[in-house]
């Protein structure tokens, strides 16, 4: 029996396929996009290998492509069927688990599963990897950090993948509040490899989080050739950069990015990316800009795939698309399929994260594109605070939160308006829409001058004066 190069015994693989299997471990890490390919280069070495098989069934669920994780599900169950189990290592029985039942939907099973893999087994590269990304897609924040932090005291320092780790764990120590410690880890995983991709994304939510958009962009346009192309999170991180483009009121620059980078002519069409594409188009919706034109290629690019209700966080970013293209009655029907799968008691997780998140937020984005901001306030008010359990980042998920806070301003609920406002300004004080919100506000409801001394703070910031 063949060993990866941290010894973990590796059923049914030759060593012809070891190289291979690591070459693909170190792409899925960096997000290369050959990964599949290098995937595909274990099982032809050794198509019986457990590990290969594990790799391929994970990279079929990992995109939220419901068509994917079919197609994975189906050629998992043909490899397993002819298996003994009771052949195999403890690690790849409980791979075999973890894999399974992500593929059949039991998200919160595979999270679990792999918790137990890194724990045994803390030097399991592909297992953290797994779980990080379940944590995320799954919007466990403490899990998140906590699931690389625990295993991070196994790795050595001279270890070539420790650096990705890091750049994992920064990700966690931001989406839980450490900001300044996720930043200098993210820096610090960037040392090792500047290319880490996901590392820097690590580090530019720390700046989204903090308000400190004008350092992100420097820090964006510093590590360009690092990051802007060639990768599977290039169109992400250009949408981290439109998002702080936005922040300083260049919508001009914000729309030539989204054309070259979001969305285009030769766009992928896979769910990661059109939701970023959607989450950006509306927040410029939100402030009442017009992009009639980019909002119908949009929503044809969601319609075309047909997605049945496998992630309830891509229905909300479909139903977006649907509502700034004036497609009301598809979102009404898209909420509909959603409700009538329900009706049949689906057994997967996915069935509680649209029943309780997905659901209210798709209909409150339908109320607020019908102008009946009272309902889309009604809706959004119970869940502001468990959108995390539908998955998606802090940053994703405050696409949502301003929509609450625009409802509240259009139902003329100042007193809620106030409270949301107030929260967010003190959590990210350096924000120029939560102040532009409170001149508005303050225009409205309130004294002309506060709304004055708001509105000049807000074009403090966007020129980076403040």
């Amino acid at each position: 029996m063949t060993a990866d190069r941290h010894g973990h015994p590796m059923s049914h693989t030759g060593p012809e396929a070891v190289p291979p299997y690591e070459q693909a471990l170190d792409d899925l890490l960096f997000f290369r996009p050959r990964v599949a390919e290098s995937a595909r280069s274990v099982l032809e070495a050794a198509p019986r290998s457990v590990m290969g098989q594990v790799l391929a069934a994970y990279l079929g669920v990992l995109g939220t492509e419901e068509k994917d994780a079919a197609a994975a599900r189906d050629g998992f169950r043909r490899f397993r069927s002819g298996l003994d189990a009771e052949d195999l290592t403890a690690r790849e029985r409980m791979h075999l688990a973890a894999a399974t039942a992500w593929l059949d939907g039991d998200l919160r099973g595979a999270g679990g599963v792999l918790g137990e893999i890194g724990i045994a087994f803390p030097r399991d590269a592909l297992a953290l990897f797994a779980g990080h990304q379940h944590d995320f897609l799954t919007g466990d924040a403490q899990r998140l950090r906590d699931r690389i932090g625990g295993a991070l005291d196994a790795w050595p320092q001279d270890d070539p993948h420790l650096g990705p780790l890091l750049g994992m764990y920064a990700f966690g120590l931001e989406e839980s509040g450490h900001y300044a410690h996720a930043e200098e880890v993210g820096l610090a995983a960037l040392d090792r490899h500047p290319g880490d991709v996901w590392g820097i994304h690590g580090v530019v939510h720390t700046y989204e989080m903090r308000g400190r958009f004008t350092d992100g962009i420097r820090f964006l346009d510093a590590r360009k050739e690092d990051w802007a192309s060639g990768s599977l999170l290039t169109v992400h991180n250009w949408w981290h950069y439109a998002l702080y483009t936005l922040e300083s009121g260049d919508t001009a620059r914000v729309l030539e990015i989204y054309d070259a980078a979001l969305h285009h002519e030769g766009s992928a069409g896979v769910a990661m990316e059109l939701l970023d594409a959607a989450a950006l188009l509306w927040r410029l919706y939100l402030a009442g800009e017009e992009q009639s034109a980019r909002w119908a290629r949009l929503a044809d690019a969601w319609e075309s795939r047909d997605d049945g209700p496998y992630y309830a966080f891509n229905d909300a970013h479909a139903v977006m698309a649907y509502v700034g293209a004036g497609r009301i009655a598809r979102a009404e029907r898209l909420v509909q399929e959603r409700e009538d799968w329900l009706a049949g008691e689906p057994d997967v997780d996915n069935r509680a994260m649209t029943a309780v998140i997905g659901l209210p937020v798709c209909r409150a984005l339908i109320a607020y594109g019908r102008r009946d901001h009272a309902r889309a306030v009604d809706l959004l008010l119970p869940v502001r605070h468990r959108l995390h359990e539908f998955g998606g980042s802090h940053a994703q998920r405050d696409a949502i939160q301003r929509t609450l806070v625009e409802a509240a301003l259009g139902a003329g609920r100042a007193e809620l308006a106030r409270t949301l406002l107030s929260e967010r300004s003190r959590l990210r004080p350096l924000c120029p829409y939560n102040w532009s919100a409170k001149a508005r506000l303050e225009e409205r409801f309130g004294d002309p001058a506060r709304a004055a001394a708001a509105r000049e703070r807000a074009a403090a910031q966007a020129s980076g004066r403040a």
